[in-house]
Order: structure tokens, then C-alpha cells, then sequence
């Protein structure tokens, strides 16, 4: 998504507090991400302000005060903790006299970078153009000379800028036809596990939660899982047997995070509609992390921008080992499980995590073919 620093990966992290709650907490994500991209800390500089400053989004004093940290620490790259818009990016990129990206940049780059499914990088590649949309301000006609190039060409008259917005919408419309077929692909793959009464089940929660492990518990694959934010992007999908009810089809889905970039939930609509369309959400919860409440309000407020709000969850607190909890499960006054408490790293729990799923499965035959008529 942006340029590596040619003298290093080394980088200046900022972060201004607004006077919101979870400041201390964003600071620290933002670390993470920044070392999830393959990026080293050199220095974070934290300052208040009552609101943006609409030239440089710190202030020109501290502005100042950051190009003599820049020399000092030797960086190319400077991350900020929030958006930017096209002009505080660019002037500041004038001022600093190295790169400069913005929270939802960062994002795209880690998104770019861990993409390995076809589907994938069509998504991540949609998502860094409809970034890109919005700041126009360098011709990026390079976009020709990528596998599928676009091959046009402007016409008399035609400027430099208008060229560029001209090859961008071709580009998007081409991505959003490619992501189309592929979500047709998967409608059909849905349709016949409906009419073979197989029950779907989706992995959703914060990023780094433990979902990919969990996944790994229960289908005994290797799917990558590390302690990492957004270790994993492509959906992965695996039938998991359970002798007291057949199969049930569980996939693993992308993480989230706070301030999700909304071209992101765009541009993987498809992935995660698995979510929307699955008969039972398994919501990972990272037990250990003292933000798990907002953690989990804002898994299920972006569950509700793409329509699964809806979907029945069984809550699954994971990680007990790290705070001494024992395993076991809540039910509710009908008798389901609606609560979990296990660790997938030891194993501990896990059998209630697949009691969880028989249960269920069979609420689904008992009823319905459809997980609607006892949601």
C-alpha cells in the first residue's frame, strides 16, 4: 500500500488524545500494528487537543517538533493513530520530508501484505483503490503495467488527474464484477449444504482473539495462527464431524478491530457475508484483555452494518489459562449454551465448544432446516 522506508523499517508513531476513553488502549493497538506490518517503533509521541488542527491535524508547533524527532531518530516513516485527510497527509509529507500514513493506510498495507487467496487480494486491492479515490493527487498510471492492465489511454485534451480517476473507476469496476462471480460461487456452495441439511458455522471476533487457533482445535488443520493482528484474511472453510450429529461446515473469518476502515467492510462483503449467511456465530472473545466488553460491542456493531446482527451467537471466552478461570458454560432459560469458557491454546474446554455445536445442530434439525425458526 505505501512505499517501504529506503534507509529502514524503522518508524515515528503519533497519537493525539481527543479526551476519549480507550486513548491508552488505541496507542498500544496501534504498536501492534505497526509491528504486524513489519515495522520497528523508533519513538511514540502522544499529545491532547481539543480537535484536528486543519493543516497538519497536530498543529504546526508540534508539527515542527516533529521534524526535529525525525532527524533525530533518523525515520522515513511516520504512522498516525488516526485519519488523515489528503491535504494534512500531503503537507505534512512536504514538511517531514518522509512518508507519512495515516491509521487506515497502515491497515491496507497489513491487509496487502497477508492476503493469499485469489479472492483476497481482489478484496484488499479494492480497498486501496477506493482509499486511494479520495486523494488523487500523483498520477498512478502504473496501474497499466499490472497483470490485467487496464490499456487506456486519454483523449486529446484529456489531464493528467482526469486520466487517473478515469483508469481508477475502470479498475473498481472491474474488481467489484471478479468479486461478483465469486460470491455467486459461493451462493451456489451455501444453497447445497442448505438442501443437505448441514449446518454452518462461522468464527467471528476481535482481531487476535484466538479464533485461528480455535479453528485449528476443532478441524485439526494448520491454518496460520499467530500473535499477530490480522494474522489471518481469507475466510478458510472446513467440515468438522461430530459423532453425535454429522458434519457441520466452520469457517474462519477476518478479525476486527476498532475504526475499521468502512472500505474494508466494503470490499469484504463477500467473506464476510459467510457470517450473515451461517446458521450459529461463535463469537471469540479474548478473556485476558481488559477491554473485552468494548471489544466485543464492537465486534457485534460491525455484525450489524452487513446484516448479522441477527445470527445466533454463542459467546466464547477464550485464553482462561492467562487468568487462572475454569472452563464450564452458561445456558439460558431455554436450556442453550450462550456462553463458553475455554482455551484453545491448552485444549481446556474444548469439548464444550463441540458439545456447544451438537446442541445446536440438533435444535436445527428439530425445528427447521433453517437456524431463523428458533433464533
Amino acid at each position: 500500500m505505501f512505499d517501504r522506508p529506503s534507509g529502514g523499517d524503522g518508524s515515528i508513531l503519533v497519537s493525539l488524545d481527543f479526551g476519549v476513553s480507550d486513548f491508552e488502549e488505541s496507542v498500544q493497538e496501534l504498536k501492534l500494528l505497526v509491528s504486524s506490518a513489519g515495522l520497528r517503533t523508533l519513538q511514540s509521541i502522544e499529545a491532547r487537543r481539543v480537535k484536528p488542527d486543519a493543516k497538519y491535524f497536530i498543529g504546526s508547533g508540534k508539527a515542527e517538533e516533529l521534524v526535529s524527532i525525525i532527524k533525530e531518530f533518523n525515520a522515513s516513516l511516520v504512522v498516525f493513530n488516526h485519519d488523515l485527510s489528503s491535504s494534512q497527509q500531503r503537507n505534512l509529507e512536504r514538511l517531514l520530508e518522509c512518508r507519512v500514513v495515516d491509521r487506515t493506510g497502515l491497515i491496507l498495507d497489513i491487509f496487502a501484505q497477508r492476503a493469499q487467496s485469489h479472492e483476497g487480494k481482489l478484496q484488499v486491492e479494492l480497498a486501496q483503490l477506493e482509499h486511494l479515490s479520495t486523494r488523487l493527487v500523483r498520477g498512478w498510471t502504473h496501474l497499466e503495467r499490472q497483470k490485467g492492465g487496464i490499456g487506456v489511454r486519454g483523449g486529446p485534451g484529456e489531464t493528467q488527474l482526469e486520466l487517473d480517476r478515469r483508469m481508477l473507476r475502470i479498475r473498481v469496476k472491474q474488481l467489484k464484477e471478479k468479486l461478483d462471480k465469486l460470491k455467486q460461487q459461493r451462493n451456489m456452495q451455501r444453497r447445497l449444504r442448505k438442501r443437505t441439511s448441514t449446518m454452518s458455522v462461522s468464527l467471528v471476533g476481535y482481531t487476535n482473539a484466538g479464533k485461528s487457533t480455535l479453528f485449528n482445535r476443532l478441524t485439526q488443520s494448520d491454518v496460520y495462527a499467530a500473535d499477530k493482528l490480522f494474522a489471518t484474511l481469507d475466510t478458510t472453510s472446513r467440515k468438522v464431524f461430530l459423532p453425535e450429529s454429522g458434519s457441520v461446515v466452520l469457517s474462519d473469518t477476518v478479525g476486527f478491530i476498532k475504526h475499521l476502515p468502512h472500505s474494508l467492510v466494503e470490499a469484504f462483503g463477500a467473506t464476510l457475508e459467510e457470517s450473515v449467511q451461517s446458521d450459529l456465530l461463535l463469537h471469540v472473545v479474548n478473556v485476558s484483555s481488559s477491554n473485552r466488553e468494548e471489544q466485543i460491542n464492537q465486534v457485534n456493531k460491525v455484525l450489524s452494518e452487513i446484516g448479522a446482527e441477527n445470527v445466533r451467537q454463542v459467546l466464547v471466552l477464550n485464553q482462561i489459562d492467562k487468568v487462572g478461570m475454569q472452563s464450564g458454560v452458561e445456558r439460558d432459560e431455554y436450556g442453550r449454551i450462550v456462553k463458553i469458557r475455554m482455551s484453545a491454546k491448552t485444549g481446556d474446554g474444548m469439548d464444550l465448544v463441540r458439545q456447544a455445536l451438537v446442541e445446536h445442530k440438533q435444535y436445527m434439525l428439530a425445528y427447521s432446516t433453517s437456524y431463523d425458526a428458533y433464533a
